[in-house]
């Protein structure tokens, strides 16, 4: 069973392995491979070990309590602290990728409705997947490895604004399909959700850092040093044990169209709209596009969990797409270092 699992892992080292040589041969293709690997790779490590060990889901929560509470807050504090606070009240950015995730979401919801003959419950949790990208655990780590510190302030300001987004629609959709819930209770969920989710904590922390110019003492700056450096490895390690022990006895007839809203068409539709509404630079823009690439966050399973509805097809949501976007994030890594794409697709 072992031997199985761990050639079944092998595999596709074995073809990044190859893929690697010719690399050496286009130094494009080595770049983005030097960036991709270890980033892909730090998540099949974690799915290899999860596979193999088969150690039981609870062990990982104080591990998760580590990444969600304190290293990737730290990062944010520390990224965010250091930034003009002019660079932070991008209101046109923010309205045009937010839009951009809702418009993901409607589509993703279209084809839950269709899957499912009109469930709401359940095309909620599709829309879901369609729309919410795992920004939290890969989004940061990705973008600072590819783009650099500039992508800082506009990866903070997606997560936070996309979190709230998906944070209220989905309360508010289930309401909508018949939960037992009144309107203010789920006025109370929603900004309890939004208010102390420790990610938006970091970010007011780090926002009013900046406004005041406010440094931390050095062994306090130490601190938050070694967490942020903890942060990326860390959640992409967890993330892959996190997708091995999901089980996945069937896949979604619908699951196809929703993926092709979350891997390729939000990215498109971010990308059109920040080159339609204006010129936010290379760095911003490309932000923006990768964030929206990545693949469904695990929250798409804890979201159907919490309301019992849609699980077993959230759960293989989340693993299919984390296993596509290694091609799709990959090949688009590549169109933005080879520079065979602009970063504003067309001037209105």
């Amino acid at each position: 069973m072992r031997l199985g699992a761990a050639l079944t892992i092998l595999a596709p080292v074995a073809a990044f392995l190859a893929l690697l040589g010719l690399g050496a041969l286009l130094p494009a293709i080595r770049d983005v491979l030097n960036l991709s690997l270890p980033f892909f790779g730090l998540i099949g490590l974690g799915f290899m070990c999860g596979r193999l060990m088969q150690i039981p889901e609870e062990g990982l929560r104080w591990m998760n309590f580590f990444i969600v509470y304190v290293a990737l807050p730290a990062l944010f504090i520390n990224l965010i602290s250091v930034t003009p606070f002019a660079q932070l009240r991008n209101w046109p950015f923010v309205l045009s990728t937010t839009a951009s995730t809702f418009a993901a979401f409607v589509l993703a919801f279209a084809v839950g409705m269709i899957a499912t003959r009109g469930l709401v419950r359940e095309s909620t949790i599709a829309g879901v997947g369609g729309a919410y990208a795992n920004v939290g655990y890969m989004g940061p780590g990705l973008t600072m490895a590819a783009l650099g510190p500039p992508s800082t302030v506009p990866t903070a300001l997606i997560f936070v604004f996309d979190s709230m987004l998906l944070f209220a629609l989905v309360p508010f959709m289930m309401a909508l399909a018949g939960e037992k819930t009144s309107v203010g209770a789920t006025v109370k969920l929603v900004v309890t959700r939004i208010v102390t989710h420790p990610f938006n904590i970091a970010t007011a922390i780090g926002v009013a850092m900046a406004y005041f110019q406010a440094v931390p003492p050095p062994p306090v700056a130490k601190m938050l040093s070694f967490l942020q450096n903890a942060a990326a490895p860390s959640a992409l390690f967890v993330m892959g044990v996190t997708i091995a022990l999901r089980q996945v006895k069937r896949l979604a007839p619908e699951l196809p169209a929703i993926l092709a809203v979350k891997l390729i068409l939000h990215p498109l539709i971010v990308w059109t709209v920040l080159s339609y509404v204006g010129d936010f630079g290379r760095e911003w823009t490309f932000t923006a596009v990768l964030m929206a690439s990545l693949p469904p966050a695990l929250n798409v399973f804890v979201m159907a969990s919490q309301y019992q509805v849609y699980v077993e097809r959230a759960s293989s949501t989340i693993l299919i797409g984390t296993l596509v976007s290694v091609a799709t994030v990959t090949a688009l890594l590549y169109a933005i270092a080879s520079g065979a794409v602009p970063y504003r697709l067309f001037h209105p």
